[in-house]
């Protein structure tokens, strides 16, 4: 079924590093946010790489006749791992647009959670070129759980701060990263749900 490492094993692999550096620095950047300017210039960095990743496998599987999976589990794979970096830059654009410069607990959450998230994607990316699929449902299982944690963290959060802001301005602009950064767990989760209909049409 598979030949040795390809160019979409290997951009897939650069894609879910470049995922975990970029999460790893949001939520180093979002407990020091003085420089909101350096922060969301960092992480549109971030989300060009990715880019330029989807854009490789695009090319590639135009011009490739045989691919190590099939083509839509590709694409979809593909795609779904670009969202997630979507996710997180436009939450992390978000804090330059909005002035944001105090910590907030529940973002340092989301953060670590969307971490946690991303490390166990790269874990996933690593086994399905190794050809270990059965190997990656773990993986699958312990993303979904993370993001019942987001789930969580975000009904928490919410409910705090209609109990605490009484600016509707900043409430607004507090709710929209926390729903945000919620999603951004969803799309996490939207790449397990990939790797497992992977697993299932190739095991």
């Amino acid at each position: 079924m598979f030949k040795k490492k390809d160019i979409f094993f290997k951009t897939l692999e650069e894609m879910a590093d470049t995922i975990v550096e970029a999460t790893e620095y949001f939520a180093k950047g979002v407990s020091d946010l003085s420089d909101v300017s350096a922060f969301a210039k960092r992480m549109k960095e971030f989300e060009s790489q990715c880019d330029q990743y989807t854009h490789t496998i695009l090319k590639e599987l135009n011009k490739t006749f045989i691919t190590p999976i099939e083509r839509e589990d590709i694409m979809a794979l593909t795609t779904s791992l670009d969202d997630v970096l979507d996710g997180i830059e436009a939450c992390a654009s978000r804090f330059e647009m909005y002035h944001i410069r105090e910590k907030d607990e529940y973002i340092t959450l989301f953060a670590d959670v969307i971490v946690r998230s991303t490390h166990q994607i790269k874990s996933a990316i690593y086994l399905l070129t190794q050809k270990k699929l059965l190997a990656i449902r773990e993986h699958c299982i312990a993303i979904n759980e993370l993001e019942n944690q987001g789930d969580d963290v975000l009904r928490v959060s919410i409910t705090t701060l209609f109990a605490n802001v009484k600016d509707p301005i900043e409430l607004i602009k507090r709710k929209e990263i926390y729903e945000r950064l919620e999603q951004t767990t969803d799309y996490c989760e939207d790449v397990a749900n990939t790797l497992e209909s992977i697993i299932m049409r190739n095991s």
